[in-house]
């Protein structure tokens, strides 16, 4: 029998501000940052956990202590035991009668209890041999749904309506396994779109785009509006009229102003408006939504939980509806939100850049068009050509597309000597 002996945490940063990468109409100067987790055991085959929450500089200590509080959960405890169950691991954190005073199921606490799922989903990947995607839509329909907590969900949708629907899609897994590993999964760039860029970097990068083979980009919108509408008609003019544009505000506006101001950029044929306005506020985005229809709204990226997901989805509030792989309690939370979005008949279109987010969900998505919709139509995963070269599997993005990889694991464990460079400090147990 084997136990964890090793949670390791550290906080980890790199210098984006230096050059703007990242930069949005509220987020101006951000630096992308991990709390970081590596989870090890006394099994004797040298294969660890590792999982990171994403932040933009300032807290992400808080971050690291959240995670570190954590510990006494998992040091000592039997691995297979605890592998073997994930689902009843989830409801042990989420559900713990005093760290449940902290969320509930929001905020630092429960973004901190992903970290630790996601860790532990990333070792059980590795011990399987096969990356995460794979593993997860490998599951029985009984397995999946045995992994969600359907608590305060079942007002939209129950365990049995999840069952129905993912043996509907069983049968169709092995084709569209095939279909993944020869054509890959879409993806779209935010690379071109930061607030910060000048226009002549704005416009090589939105031709770059094109060059490499993506559809759809994305630019930061929010800072003032006719500086906006210079920068759409720039980028319209580089990636033409086929390449569709996305913008997000970042939670810039009120709703009556983000209403107006949408449809100021409305005529540059707005692929979405994403994140309108607080990230909490589902009657704001719906009423947006009826008002500026047919633009979609896409927000999720700053989703707390499952909950707020389904009131979303029940509110008709947003039309694409975007995963983080950090946000929520981790891949578990994740698989009851694209459950909730089949039902739904709503497109899943995740959030990703950051450091790792990439790497991390497109797993998610992958596991979604396998075993969950069966879509890939209308879906793409978000790109940012930033910090893959610190993770041991960086994502291969190619001809606008997602490849999916081979390697074992969840894709989130950083290469040692990056993770020591940059880490303000760490905390070892052992």
């Amino acid at each position: 029998m084997s136990r964890v002996v090793v949670f390791e945490t550290s906080d980890v940063r790199f210098p984006t501000s230096d050059l703007l990468d990242g930069s949005d109409a509220m987020n101006p100067d951000p630096d992308y940052s991990a709390a970081y987790l590596r989870i090890g055991t006394d099994s004797g085959d040298g294969l660890e956990g590792h999982a990171f929450v994403f932040t933009i500089g300032r807290g992400n200590d808080v971050e690291v202590c959240a995670i570190a509080a954590l510990e006494s959960f998992l040091i000592g405890r039997d691995v297979d035991e605890v592998l073997g169950n994930l689902g009843a691991f989830w409801r042990e954190l989420v559900y713990d009668s005093q760290l449940r005073w902290l969320g509930p199921e929001k905020g630092v606490m429960h973004m901190a209890i992903g970290a630790v799922v996601n860790a532990l989903w990333d070792l059980r990947a590795k011990r399987a041999g096969l990356p995460l995607w794979r593993l997860l839509s490998e599951l029985t329909p009984e397995e999946i749904v045995d992994l969600v907590d359907f608590r305060y969900l079942s007002d939209a949708l129950t365990r049995d309506e999840a069952l129905a629907m993912l043996r509907m899609a069983a049968p169709g897994r092995s084709a569209r396994q095939e279909l993944l590993l020869a054509e890959g999964y879409p993806a779209y760039t935010t690379t071109p779109g930061w607030l910060g860029y000048s226009d002549e970097k704005l416009e090589t990068l939105c031709r770059r785009a094109v060059a490499e083979g993506f559809t759809q980009i994305k630019l930061k919108v929010g800072g003032h509006r006719e500086d906006d509408v210079r920068r759409l008609g720039i980028a319209r003019a580089a990636v033409g009229p086929k390449v569709r544009i996305a913008v997000d505000a970042n939670q810039r506006w009120d709703r009556d102003e983000a209403i107006d101001w949408i449809r100021d950029l409305a005529p540059f044929d707005i692929a979405w408006v994403e994140e309108p306005t607080n990230p909490d506020d589902v009657l704001a985005h719906a009423a947006i939504s009826r008002a500026i229809h047919p633009v979609p709204v896409a927000t999720g990226e700053h989703g707390a939980g499952r909950v707020m997901f389904k009131q979303f989805l029940q509110a008709d509030a947003l039309q694409v509806l975007q995963i983080d792989a950090t946000r929520v309690g981790g891949v578990n939370e994740n698989i009851a939100i694209l459950l909730l979005a089949r039902k739904f008949g709503v497109p899943v279109c995740p959030h990703a850049g950051g450091v790792g987010l990439c790497e991390a969900v497109q797993h998610l998505s992958m596991f979604d068009f396998i075993a969950v919709s069966g879509e890939r139509d209308g879906r793409m995963i978000e790109y940012v050509d930033h910090l893959h070269e610190h993770f041991v599997t960086p994502v291969d993005v190619r001809a606008g597309r997602y490849w999916p990889p081979s390697a074992p694991g969840a894709g989130t464990e950083m290469h040692a000597e990056s993770a020591a460079l940059n880490a303000v400090g760490n905390r070892v147990s052992a």
